[in-house]
């Protein structure tokens, strides 16, 4: 883990362990709602690990409190910055990508923001999202192939798409060149009291 993702991983792992202390839940409690293991939720808070986007997911759903609040401070703004380069990286791939977290909402309705790149031949695959979950994906450079749960969808520069979320999904370089796209996700209903439905392969 390089410097940026252990600040980062630190950072997360003091939010989550703020947001469960916050609630009064034991690490068992947590685990047990975002059905995760312990020894992972125990790993997040230490900031031992760099969690999938996934995990992180389970986790900012089991809490109430979306995924953009584990990489900002407790307390924020009106108007949040996000400077070129200051974004949360919370996915690297195999050839060279990155997906980057760089601006969300605060609940109940939680939109994400995030700057994707793929290498020649990454892929992110993405477990289905919460009930009610869209996503919004416009292609800045190169070409991408999205699957929408079996549904493969081709898009060149300048193409967007707008799709479900809450069904299993992917995102794939087949092309031979870099890809970039922007990706917009609309989590509705977080915090409302009890974790949210996924799907059942989830």
């Amino acid at each position: 883990m390089d410097d940026d993702a252990a600040k980062l991983a630190t950072a997360i792992g003091a939010r989550v362990k703020h947001e469960r202390k916050t609630r009064g839940w034991t690490l068992d409690q947590l685990a047990e709602a975002a059905a995760v293991s312990r020894r992972m939720v125990v790993s997040v808070e230490q900031g031992a690990v760099n969690p999938s986007v996934g995990t992180l997911l389970r986790l900012s759903d089991a809490l109430g409190v979306g995924l953009p609040a584990l990489v900002e401070p407790p307390e924020r703004s009106p108007v949040t910055i996000t400077r070129a380069g200051d974004g949360a990286a919370l996915w690297s791939g195999e050839f060279g990508g990155r997906g980057v977290l760089v601006a969300g909402t605060t609940p109940p309705d939680v939109v994400e923001l995030w700057d994707w790149t793929l290498g020649v031949g990454d892929s992110h695959v993405s477990e289905a999202h919460a009930g009610g979950t869209r996503e919004l994906v416009h292609v800045l450079d190169g070409a991408l192939m999205i699957d929408v749960d079996g549904q493969a969808i081709d898009l060149n520069a300048g193409d967007a798409v707008a799709f479900p979320g809450d069904v299993a999904h992917a995102y794939v370089n087949q092309a031979e060149a870099p890809t970039r796209f922007s990706l917009t996700v609309f989590e509705p209903g977080v915090g409302a009291g009890t974790p949210r439905p996924r799907a059942s392969h989830d």
